[in-house]
Protein backbone atom coordinates (compact mmCIF):
# COMPACT_ATOMS: atom_id res chain seq x y z
CA UNK A 1 0.00 0.00 0.00
CA UNK A 2 2.82 2.15 0.66
CA UNK A 3 4.42 1.59 -2.68
CA UNK A 4 0.98 3.03 -4.19
CA UNK A 5 0.90 5.93 -2.27
CA UNK A 6 4.31 6.93 -3.08
CA UNK A 7 3.84 6.37 -7.17
CA UNK A 8 0.90 8.25 -6.64
CA UNK A 9 2.50 11.19 -5.22
CA UNK A 10 5.42 11.13 -7.49
CA UNK A 11 3.12 11.06 -10.35
CA UNK A 12 1.18 14.09 -8.90
CA UNK A 13 4.72 15.96 -8.54
CA UNK A 14 5.75 15.21 -12.19
CA UNK A 15 2.51 16.20 -13.51
CA UNK A 16 2.35 19.39 -11.82
CA UNK A 17 5.92 20.44 -12.70
CA UNK A 18 5.30 19.64 -16.20
CA UNK A 19 4.69 23.37 -17.91
CA UNK A 20 6.09 22.62 -21.20
CA UNK A 21 2.85 23.32 -23.53
CA UNK A 22 1.25 26.19 -21.07
CA UNK A 23 2.83 28.83 -22.87
CA UNK A 24 1.26 28.01 -26.02
CA UNK A 25 -2.45 27.23 -24.17
CA UNK A 26 -2.26 30.72 -22.83
CA UNK A 27 -1.69 32.44 -26.48
CA UNK A 28 -4.26 30.77 -28.01
CA UNK A 29 -6.96 31.73 -25.21
CA UNK A 30 -5.74 34.83 -25.36
CA UNK A 31 -6.07 35.47 -29.16
CA UNK A 32 -9.49 33.47 -28.97
CA UNK A 33 -10.63 36.30 -26.43
CA UNK A 34 -9.30 39.17 -28.51
CA UNK A 35 -11.06 37.50 -31.38
CA UNK A 36 -14.29 37.32 -29.48
CA UNK A 37 -14.35 40.79 -28.37
CA UNK A 38 -13.62 41.72 -31.83
CA UNK A 39 -16.62 39.95 -33.37
CA UNK A 40 -18.92 41.51 -30.52
CA UNK A 41 -18.10 44.85 -31.16
CA UNK A 42 -17.30 44.86 -34.97
CA UNK A 43 -19.66 47.32 -36.45
CA UNK A 44 -18.81 50.15 -33.81
CA UNK A 45 -15.34 49.33 -34.60
CA UNK A 46 -15.96 49.76 -38.28
CA UNK A 47 -18.18 52.83 -37.86
CA UNK A 48 -15.01 54.85 -35.65
CA UNK A 49 -12.33 53.45 -38.31
CA UNK A 50 -15.04 55.60 -40.92
CA UNK A 51 -15.25 58.38 -38.90
CA UNK A 52 -11.42 58.51 -38.35
CA UNK A 53 -9.97 58.10 -41.66
CA UNK A 54 -13.12 60.62 -43.10
CA UNK A 55 -11.38 62.53 -40.43
CA UNK A 56 -7.76 62.36 -41.80
CA UNK A 57 -8.89 62.66 -46.02
CA UNK A 58 -10.51 66.08 -44.79
CA UNK A 59 -7.27 66.93 -42.70
CA UNK A 60 -5.16 65.82 -45.56
CA UNK A 61 -7.56 67.86 -48.81
CA UNK A 62 -7.28 70.61 -46.80
CA UNK A 63 -3.32 70.83 -46.35
CA UNK A 64 -2.93 69.18 -50.19
CA UNK A 65 -5.75 72.07 -51.42
CA UNK A 66 -4.03 75.15 -53.26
Amino acid sequence: MKFLSNLRNRLRARLLKNNRGQGATEYILLVAVVVAVVMMFKGQIQSKLKSTVGTIEGQIDQVTSP
